[in-house]
């Protein structure tokens, strides 16, 4: 991916992921944006109470997921990792 689209991308999944960060702060949580993998997977990072819960799958693919893909529709899916 070149570097014009990679930024553009990154954008567009920075602002996803602000749309939906302050549903997960009223529940203590947070996230952060890892990386884009070259098959246009987003890797997350879930923080505080996201990182332990036991809804944190449903959490990412029905809420985080489809807010980025609303604002990147060319991303194939968003997954969490842990570091």
């Amino acid at each position: 991916m070149d570097q014009t689209m990679n930024k553009e991308l990154h954008d567009k999944i920075q602002a996803g992921l602000e749309e939906i960060r302050p549903f997960l702060q009223s529940d203590g949580g947070d996230c952060e944006f890892i990386e884009i993998t070259d098959d246009l997977v987003v890797r997350i990072e879930l923080k505080g109470m996201c990182a332990d819960c036991h809804m944190s799958a449903t959490t990412v693919k029905g809420g985080i997921e489809e807010t980025i893909k609303r604002h990147a529709p060319e991303i194939k899916a968003v997954e969490a990792v842990t570091l």
